[in-house]
């Protein structure tokens, strides 16, 4: 069997499963969310948090929760790591310096997970388990509490109340990510990975020096670092790791992981603003644009050209012979068009164009089905901007879900999509511009601008996965990247949630004979043709001067 023909079994087998999961999970969000039910475990919590439930929250308060929820968390992270060396199971390691210990506190609450450490070098089975695992629940946690009560301004009607944080942080780490979490290590823990709390371990002798490796709780953090779109690897090779990533069964299982909840959620959207049909519109964008990417990144790297291309049948540098060019183009459009982060080969070894879709992915803002929530929440703003759109051509106000899109909606959803290429493409020139940032590039010419480029993308983007090649562990880069993450997170966030405040306090339009039809393929044709005019407005001239550049010159 040819490498083309199983790459495309391991497609279609990834494409049922999760066309299996996606109306009992998304049906099951959608009754999570709505319940007035607590659970006894969920009041112990809110007794612990002191928390009302059963409260309502305007937009500005229900961003207040977050905020609170999310600085203490950044904080509690941050002190974890600069007492590391005190702790118990730390393995021996020292405490970590200021600037990383910010990057990686920024980082995991972010829900970003990059990471200039080596994790099997740096974090003690506390600080792992403790801090980084326990974050990768709570973000992800985060992310789909805002994506409801996003939706929830577009159910609701003459009332600003968009549910309860506290109530929906519990219920989605307690109620969804928890127990898929259990299967899906258990899972993992089959194909082969370990789960254990064993020290370091000497396993011989490498290049006249002594190897040696640790063990850790890894099988549980990455079953939820996949299924929250975190990506943050217990060691330094990440999923291209056998104790993370054993074989191709395993690598399959960790994309449907990545992918399974925010495609789901478009069918909680659904159910929760009472049309299937509008879910099933925002699906088919985000489904086409997921298979355009990977078959596009299928056919860059296995495309022959030359000697070296012809003997290993395509481009196999930096991959794992264990997954692939199939595997390995599967995994890095999944990650980056999520803001997982996760990586099973290295994107700075893909070919120009290859690397250039990588980052195109996370340019797009990651909502094709984006991260857990993240992913929902940016695909409907995009769908607020198509709707404007087809409004100007049409000559009438825009209307979304029987809401109407007025001058304040507008102006929230563009400073949404405004903040985060600011942020990249600004920080990029700056690095650019002084001289010591350019010393991290491991190269020079389009290839080194790339690697910059493809940092603060991953960084602001929240996605979290690293180009290889750019020393990424100085001051300049952990202190700009880590700054770039949290605006690049919250800012948004503030935006989604005034929006949504906006939404509930309107009353409903009728639907009329010139309402835009918003759950027709065309429609879902209109929305990928706005995401792809956008972006490619916005970052052509920096993909022209790096991943373009290189394909062309190649």
């Amino acid at each position: 069997m040819s490498s083309q023909i199983a790459g495309l079994l391991q497609l279609i087998a990834l494409i049922v499963a999760l066309a299996l999961a996606y109306r009992p999970l998304g049906d099951y969000m959608a009754r999570v969310y709505s319940s007035e039910k607590h659970y006894k475990p969920e009041k112990w919590i809110y007794k612990v948090i002191g928390a009302d439930p059963a409260a309502g929250m305007r937009w500005p308060a229900y961003l207040r929760g977050v905020l609170a929820f999310s600085a203490v968390s950044v904080l509690f992270l941050y002190l974890m790591q600069r007492v590391q060396g005190s702790l118990p199971g730390s393995l021996g390691f020292s405490s970590i310096d200021p600037d990383q210990a910010f990057n990686t506190a920024a980082s995991f609450v972010a829900n970003t997970n990059w990471q200039s450490y080596y994790g099997e070098q740096a974090m003690g089975h506390v600080v792992q388990t403790g801090g980084l695992a326990v974050q990768n629940f709570l973000s992800a946690a985060v992310g789909m509490a805002v994506a409801v009560a996003l939706v929830r301004g577009f159910a609701r009607s003459r009332t600003g109340e968009l549910g309860n944080f506290w109530a929906d942080l519990v219920r989605g780490t307690v109620r969804i990510l928890i127990p898929v979490s259990v299967i899906g290590a258990i899972v993992l823990v089959a194909c082969g990975a370990i789960q254990n709390f064993s020290g370091i371990h000497q396993v011989g002798q490498f290049m006249g020096g002594t190897q040696e490796w640790n063990g850790g709780a890894v099988a549980s953090q990455e079953a939820i670092k996949e299924l929250g779109t975190n990506g943050g690897g217990y060691f330094n090779a990440n999923s291209a790791h056998p104790f993370e990533n054993p074989n191709p069964l395993s690598n399959l299982f960790e994309v449907f992981l990545i992918l399974l909840i925010p495609f789901a959620l478009t069918r909680t959207f659904g159910r929760m603003v009472g049309s299937l049909k509008q879910g099933y519109a925002i699906l088919g964008a985000m489904a086409v644009i997921w298979l355009g990417f990977t078959a596009l990144m299928m056919w860059t790297e296995f495309a022959h050209r030359g000697p070296a291309f012809e003997v290993a049948g395509g481009a196999m540098e930096g991959k794992e012979t264990r997954f692939g060019i199939a595997g390995s183009s599967i995994f890095a459009v999944a990650t980056t068009l999520t803001s997982t982060g996760a990586v099973n080969s290295f994107h700075s070894s893909y070919t120009g164009f290859g690397g250039g879709i990588t980052m195109l992915g996370m340019q797009l803002g990651e909502i094709a089905p984006g991260g857990v929530g993240s992913g929902l929440y940016g695909m409907l703003i995009m769908a607020i901007i198509a709707v404007f759109i087809a409004g100007l051509m049409v000559g009438r106000t825009p209307e979304y879900l029987g809401k109407k899109i007025g001058t304040r909606q507008i102006k929230l959803a563009a400073c949404y999509i405004l903040i985060t290429p600011a942020l990249v493409l600004g920080f990029t020139a700056v690095a650019m511009a002084l001289p010591t940032p350019g010393d991290s590039m491991t190269n020079s010419g389009a290839h080194g601008f790339s690697e910059i480029l493809y940092a603060y993308t991953s960084g602001a983007n929240n996605n979290g996965s690293a180009f290889a090649g750019l020393n990424a562990d100085t001051q300049w880069f952990n202190t700009t990247i880590g700054i770039a993450m949290l605006l690049g997170r919250f800012l948004p966030i503030v935006f989604v949630l005034a929006l949504a405040g906006s939404l509930a306090e309107q009353k409903p339009v009728p639907e009329t004979a010139g309402t835009l039809r918003t759950d027709k393929p065309l429609y879902s044709g209109l929305l990928v043709g706005t995401i792809l005019i956008i972006t490619g407005l916005t970052y052509f001239p920096a993909l022209a001067l790096g991943p373009l550049a290189e394909g062309l010159a190649s």
